[in-house]
């Protein structure tokens, strides 16, 4: 073994160039776009994150909030009981959080990072909650999951809903 040394050929540079694409690929897929993947924006049509109607959150006075810290005891509102439609939901980007209506009146609200390889869930629809990195479904009812690759179920998160208000606490 004397007079050895690391190998250094082409061949090893080439496959760490491969390997530093490859990851910079991922963390843009998963990464870029505030994290949605594909057209993962709240209202789905390229306006900012934050609400169903791309504009930012409002607080109780009706001002707008720059922070996802809660305001007060009952927390931030993150929008009101009628732009979460029955049988679908929206995913707050900001946030990090999705809140259902899998039946009138009924809100849930979920961890909108999917639990496969934390990306941000881009969209719900037809019953679930799916995140465009890699496939994975949902269900708006508990977060379970309804398709893979992911395993473990979406964390349950806590609002509150007072009147029309529905309340990230």
């Amino acid at each position: 073994m004397t007079g050895t040394t690391p190998c250094t050929s082409p061949r090893a540079t080439r496959r760490a160039a491969l390997l530093a694409a490859g990851a910079a690929a991922l963390a843009a897929g998963c990464g870029g776009n505030g994290g949605a993947g594909a057209g993962g924006d709240a209202a789905g049509d390229g306006s900012s994150p934050g609400t169903p109607s791309g504009t930012p959150s409002r607080t109780p006075s009706g001002t707008p909030s720059d922070t996802a810290a809660p305001d007060g005891p009952a927390g931030r509102e993150l929008a009101t009981t009628d732009d979460i439609p029955v049988g679908g939901g929206v995913v707050f980007r900001e946030e990090k959080v999705v809140v259902t209506q899998p039946e009138q009146g009924d809100f849930k609200a979920f961890s909108a990072i999917c639990t496969h390889q934390s990306c941000l869930v881009a969209s719900v629809s037809d019953g679930t909650v799916d995140c465009a990195c890699h496939g994975s479904r949902f269900r708006i009812t508990d977060g379970s999951v309804e398709r893979g690759p992911a395993t473990r179920a979406l964390p349950a998160e806590r609002i509150t809903v007072e009147g029309n208000s529905i309340r990230l606490t």
